[in-house]
């Protein structure tokens, strides 16, 4: 046999190995699928229905989750609204989807209260061949098809380098947060941790699980402050504890000895940072999320590939805190004029 011929045939055999090599190919069901009375509402062009399901309507963060929401709906042509539970409720966040489902709603943006808890229901609805989306909490541990929100854990790491640094390298340093049990909570004060670890000199002394009620907010971060005198850092990892720290110190005389670096942008927030009583806040875009939560559902609905929004962390302080207290002073006039809708009603189908 000449050389020519002995290559053919190695190739050859080569050939039939490689295809008798069984080849994985994905089944049909690990893709989602549109229902097909979804696609047919937009071939006919008829107004989508998509509720976005916050974990706790009474969060003083959730009325500009609501604006984005309604920009959204009225730049896209939808239905769209805020719903969820008043205190976060896993049970009845839970029901509320569930009825939503039932009521063949046209996509669902979900930010969990649990995640373990959300995960199931979530996968629910994707199989009933409704997108869902997660935002402001994600829930990689359900199918969801893509997340609109802060990296948390990055996020937590900003602020641990902020404090880090405000407190040049040295001091004691409380985490406070309204659920320390919280997925969102145990990502960024996780982030938090890691940052501050980088600063040998900094001990932190505890994590302050101060409840969602404003005075029991207060008053967990007063009993931790009382219990540890030497503090001399606050790392508040969301937006409701950073405005009550920041009271706290205030209140007592602390400011300068007593550094406090939060989130978001609500409007007492800012003014304590103009007063120079927290020296930073981290903001994450809260109407971006309400707004790229609707934009990502309808892309689904429309056939298109999706991927998360990252809406970044804004750092202010007092060299730009300015810029930011108009808008915060109009969104409070909407808060105090407007109640946070929780409306649940599907049209009939």
């Amino acid at each position: 046999m000449n050389a020519k011929l002995q290559i053919k045939l190695v190739m050859l055999i080569a050939l039939v190995l490689l295809l008798s090599v069984p080849v994985h190919v994905s089944k049909a069901d690990d893709t989602f699928k549109l229902a097909d009375r979804i696609a047919q509402k937009v071939k006919k062009g008829e107004k989508l229905v998509f509720r976005i399901s916050y974990h706790d309507v009474s969060n003083e963060f959730a009325p500009e989750i609501k604006a984005g929401i309604e920009k959204a709906a009225k730049e896209f042509g939808v239905d769209a609204v805020l719903v969820g539970p008043v205190g976060a409720k896993a049970e009845d966040q839970i029901s509320e989807i569930e009825s939503l489902i039932t009521n063949n709603v046209d996509g669902l943006a979900i930010s969990s209260v649990s995640t373990d808890a959300l995960a199931p229901v979530i996968n629910k609805a994707l199989a009933a061949g409704i997108p869902v989306i997660t935002f402001n909490t994600d829930n990689p541990s359900s199918k969801r098809l893509a997340f609109v929100g802060q990296d948390l854990i990055e996020s937590g790491r900003t602020a641990g380098k902020l404090m880090g640094e405000t407190l040049g390298g040295k001091g004691k340093v409380i985490i406070t947060t309204l659920d320390a049990a919280a997925q969102w909570s145990l990502d960024r004060e996780k982030g938090a941790r890691e940052a501050l670890a980088k600063f040998p000199d900094i001990k932190i002394v505890t994590t302050v699980n101060t409840g969602t009620e404003p005075q029991a907010i207060y008053a967990a971060i007063e009993n931790a402050m009382l219990a540890n005198p030497d503090v001399t850092g606050i790392v508040s990892l969301e937006c409701c504890s950073t405005p009550a720290a920041g009271e706290y110190v205030k209140r007592n005389k602390l400011v300068g000895k007593v550094k406090i670096v939060g989130f978001d942008l609500l409007p007492t927030t800012l003014t304590l940072v103009s007063d120079g009583v927290i020296e930073k806040t981290i903001g994450q875009g809260p109407d971006k999320q309400g707004y790229g939560a609707v934009q990502l559902l309808l892309d689904v609905a429309n056939g298109k590939a999706v991927t998360g929004i990252d809406t970044g962390a804004e750092i202010v302080d007092k060299s730009n805190v300015a810029s930011k207290m108009q808008p915060a002073a109009t969104m409070a006039v909407t808060m105090a004029a407007t109640s946070v809708a929780t409306q649940t009603a599907i049209p009939t189908k």
